[in-house]
Parts: C-alpha cells; sequence; structure tokens
C-alpha cells in the first residue's frame, strides 16, 4: 500500500501577470519603452501553490477565486500543469486578478495588483481540512478571511504558516493562530509592534510566533525557530528575474515543513529554490522542480553563515 503524502492546503491569490522589462523602472510621472510586453500565471497564492507542488514529497491544493473570463483559463492551466488540485470559487460580477509588472535591466520589479476575484474570497470558502498538516496563507486576500482561516486552521491542529505580504500590522488575533511567520525586512518592521526593536535579531524576538523566519535577499534568510537562531546564506546567482523569488521560498519552505524537514535542511532548499527562481523570467515559470533544486545543492557545499 503507497504511502499517502503530506498536504499542503494553500489559500489565497491568482493573477495574471503582464510583464515588461525595460532599462529601468520608471519614476513617478515618467514614460520610459519596454522591450515588449508578456503574460504569465502569477499571484503569490498561485506561485506559492506551484512552488510547493514542485518541490516534492507533498500534495498541494489550492483555494483560490477567479472571474469568469478569460485571464482565468491560463491560471488554471498552469496551476493544474503543476499538480495542484484547486478548489475554485467563481465571481460573474469580478475580475480574474491582475498584476502589473516592471522587470528592469538588474532583474529588479515594480508591481501594481488589481485584486478582483482574490479579494471576493470570504471566510466560509475554506474547504473541509481533513487530512491537510500545513496551510499556508498570504496578504493579498481580505485580512478578516485570512484571519479566519487561519483560526480554523488553528483549531483543526493544521499547522499555519503566513507570509506577510503585501506588508501590513497585523493584529494578536492573527499572529497567536500562527505557527510560522516569513516576511522581508520591510514587512517585519511592519509586523514589529515592539517600537524598541530595531535590529533584526530584536524584531524576530519581538513577534508572538513561534517560528519567525525574515527573507533577506542577496544577503539569505534568518530564522527564529524552537531549535534556536539560523543564517542561511544566499546561493550567489546570474539574476534575470526577481519576481517570485519570495513566493518560491515560501512554498518550496512549506513543502519541507509537511515533509518534517529539519529547518536547516528546510531553508537551505528553500533558498536554493529561490535563487534558481531568480535566473528566469517570469513568475511561476521561473519555478525550479526538486530535481534542479537538489542538483543545486550538490553542487556547492554548505556555506558559512553570512
Amino acid at each position: 500500500m503507497a504511502l499517502q503524502h503530506p498536504t499542503v492546503l494553500v489559500a489565497g491569490s491568482a493573477n495574471l501577470d503582464f510583464v515588461v522589462r525595460a532599462d529601468r523602472i520608471p519614476a513617478p510621472g515618467e514614460t520610459v519603452l519596454g522591450q515588449g510586453l508578456a503574460t504569465h500565471p502569477g499571484g503569490k497564492g498561485a506561485n506559492q501553490a506551484v512552488a510547493c507542488a514542485r518541490a516534492g514529497g507533498v500534495a498541494t491544493r489550492m483555494l483560490l477565486g477567479l472571474g469568469a473570463d478569460a485571464f482565468a483559463h491560463p491560471v488554471e492551466q498552469s496551476l493544474a500543469a503543476a499538480g495542484v488540485q484547486m478548489v475554485v470559487r467563481r465571481f460573474d460580477d469580478l475580475a480574474t486578478g491582475a498584476a502589473f509588472i516592471t522587470v528592469d535591466a538588474a532583474g529588479e520589479n515594480a508591481i501594481t495588483v488589481a485584486s478582483g476575484a482574490n479579494a471576493g474570497l470570504r471566510a466560509d470558502d475554506l474547504p473541509p481540512l481533513d487530512g491537510v498538516d500545513v496551510l499556508l496563507l498570504q496578504l493579498e486576500s481580505a485580512l478578516p478571511a485570512v484571519t479566519a482561516w487561519a483560526h480554523t486552521a488553528r483549531s483543526c491542529g493544521v499547522k499555519v504558516v503566513l507570509n506577510a505580504a503585501p506588508a501590513q500590522p497585523l493584529g494578536a488575533e492573527l499572529l497567536g493562530c500562527l505557527d510560522v511567520l516569513i516576511a522581508n525586512e520591510g514587512e517585519l518592521a511592519a509586523v514589529c509592534a515592539d517600537s524598541r526593536a530595531r535590529t533584526l535579531d530584536e524584531r524576530l524576538c519581538s513577534v508572538d510566533v513561534p517560528c519567525v523566519v525574515v527573507t533577506l535577499g542577496a544577503r539569505g534568510c534568518l530564522a527564529r525557530t524552537p531549535q534556536g537562531r539560523i543564517a542561511q546564506p544566499a546561493f550567489a546567482v546570474e539574476v534575470v528575474d526577481t519576481t517570485a523569488a519570495g513566493d518560491t521560498f515560501c512554498g518550496t519552505l512549506a513543502a519541507a515543513l509537511a515533509r518534517r524537514d529539519p529547518w536547516p535542511q528546510a531553508l537551505r532548499e528553500a533558498s536554493a529554490a529561490a535563487a534558481l527562481a531568480c535566473t528566469r523570467p517570469g513568475a511561476q515559470p521561473s519555478i525550479p522542480s526538486r530535481e534542479q533544486v537538489l542538483a543545486l545543492l550538490r553542487t556547492r557545499p554548505v556555506p558559512a553563515e553570512p
């Protein structure tokens, strides 16, 4: 009898991304000429679901909202191709979410999101959590819905992981339901309610969540875990496009936690996956497979702390 894989449920956003590459990101009031337009499936929730599915060893499901429009089809197609089982709420009066992304010559990006159907998801849209090991959330859905989903999962004994993006202050009710918080430096500062916490370590310790991970871009990541402080350096790669690197990190980490991998191993795989995502254009098309991540890890010795 085959062993059942652990299951991650992602609840959150799905968009169609409109991506323009340009020499630089325009300043306010400025127009710049781009080098063409491409569309890719995206959205923090969908990106993280694809990353989780490609990370291997877990079954991945996703709750998402979509409009009854042509933008929905490539979003669903990409999730299905990655092996994500979808629970879709369809809206006739809301468009599928869209993101407008400018990528500069250094691979950095600026993103504007039109939430559309993502904002229509409500607390009672969460599917049954039978067999779910990890619930992965972000903040591109309405905060009351995210809080309700986290509360339901906590009451069912499901591990709750929140990527606190886009940045915003979070209440004690939501933080009290979390097992893991993932944030970049700006997002962690927004979450941290203690104005006396100035350093990264002070902010990591001041947030009342059992595990806190802060991503640091080219400097790697830092985590406060029950096993202590862990610093994971970044993997040096040639950057093409940083879009979805953070989402790739989150989805890969959620899969590793569902597999019950040790924290050092989980952070190393998530960092390697995020690095590989920076070497290719687009959001979901850039997310690597587990085989590609393991191949990178075999070529790189465990680095020293940053």
